[in-house]
Protein backbone atom coordinates (compact mmCIF):
# COMPACT_ATOMS: atom_id res chain seq x y z
CA UNK A 1 0.00 0.00 0.00
CA UNK A 2 2.94 2.08 -0.12
CA UNK A 3 2.86 3.10 -3.92
CA UNK A 4 -0.66 4.18 -2.97
CA UNK A 5 0.30 6.75 -0.41
CA UNK A 6 2.74 7.97 -2.40
CA UNK A 7 -0.17 8.33 -5.37
CA UNK A 8 -1.78 9.79 -3.55
CA UNK A 9 0.58 12.44 -1.76
CA UNK A 10 1.41 13.61 -5.49
CA UNK A 11 -1.54 14.36 -6.49
CA UNK A 12 -2.04 16.51 -3.17
CA UNK A 13 0.92 18.14 -3.77
CA UNK A 14 -0.01 18.72 -7.60
CA UNK A 15 -3.38 19.56 -6.34
CA UNK A 16 -1.86 22.42 -3.89
CA UNK A 17 0.39 23.86 -6.29
CA UNK A 18 -2.69 24.65 -9.33
CA UNK A 19 -4.57 26.06 -6.94
CA UNK A 20 -1.60 28.38 -5.46
CA UNK A 21 -0.83 29.35 -9.02
CA UNK A 22 -4.72 30.01 -9.77
CA UNK A 23 -4.59 32.38 -6.56
CA UNK A 24 -1.47 33.64 -7.67
CA UNK A 25 -2.92 34.26 -11.21
CA UNK A 26 -6.13 36.14 -10.01
CA UNK A 27 -4.71 38.24 -7.46
CA UNK A 28 -2.08 39.37 -10.51
CA UNK A 29 -4.77 40.08 -12.39
CA UNK A 30 -6.63 41.89 -10.08
CA UNK A 31 -3.53 44.39 -9.51
CA UNK A 32 -1.99 44.41 -12.83
CA UNK A 33 -5.01 44.26 -14.97
CA UNK A 34 -5.76 42.73 -18.38
CA UNK A 35 -2.85 40.38 -19.74
CA UNK A 36 -0.64 38.87 -16.68
CA UNK A 37 2.90 37.88 -19.24
CA UNK A 38 2.67 34.23 -17.96
CA UNK A 39 -0.84 33.47 -17.21
CA UNK A 40 -2.44 35.47 -20.04
CA UNK A 41 -6.00 37.31 -19.72
CA UNK A 42 -7.95 34.37 -19.22
CA UNK A 43 -8.17 33.55 -15.41
CA UNK A 44 -11.20 36.22 -14.27
CA UNK A 45 -12.70 36.09 -17.53
CA UNK A 46 -13.48 32.12 -17.60
CA UNK A 47 -13.99 31.95 -13.94
CA UNK A 48 -17.16 34.27 -14.46
CA UNK A 49 -17.74 32.39 -17.90
CA UNK A 50 -17.80 28.97 -15.72
CA UNK A 51 -20.14 30.64 -12.40
CA UNK A 52 -22.81 32.34 -15.28
CA UNK A 53 -23.09 29.63 -17.02
CA UNK A 54 -23.70 27.20 -14.02
CA UNK A 55 -27.37 29.30 -13.81
CA UNK A 56 -28.64 32.79 -14.19
CA UNK A 57 -30.38 32.94 -11.10
CA UNK A 58 -27.91 34.30 -8.25
CA UNK A 59 -28.26 31.57 -5.82
CA UNK A 60 -26.71 29.25 -8.04
CA UNK A 61 -23.63 31.33 -8.86
CA UNK A 62 -23.10 32.59 -5.08
CA UNK A 63 -22.65 28.52 -4.30
CA UNK A 64 -20.29 28.08 -7.17
CA UNK A 65 -18.46 31.20 -5.76
CA UNK A 66 -18.93 29.57 -1.78
CA UNK A 67 -17.09 26.70 -3.75
CA UNK A 68 -14.00 28.81 -4.93
CA UNK A 69 -13.52 30.47 -1.92
CA UNK A 70 -13.45 27.15 -0.01
CA UNK A 71 -11.34 25.26 -2.34
CA UNK A 72 -8.97 28.42 -1.67
CA UNK A 73 -9.10 27.99 2.10
CA UNK A 74 -8.94 24.35 1.87
CA UNK A 75 -5.19 24.40 0.16
CA UNK A 76 -3.52 27.57 1.71
CA UNK A 77 -0.19 26.72 2.89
Amino acid sequence: MDWLEKIDDWIRGATKISMLLLALGIVLQVLLGGMVPFIGNGIITNMMAMISSMGSEGLVGLLALGVVFWLFRHYKV
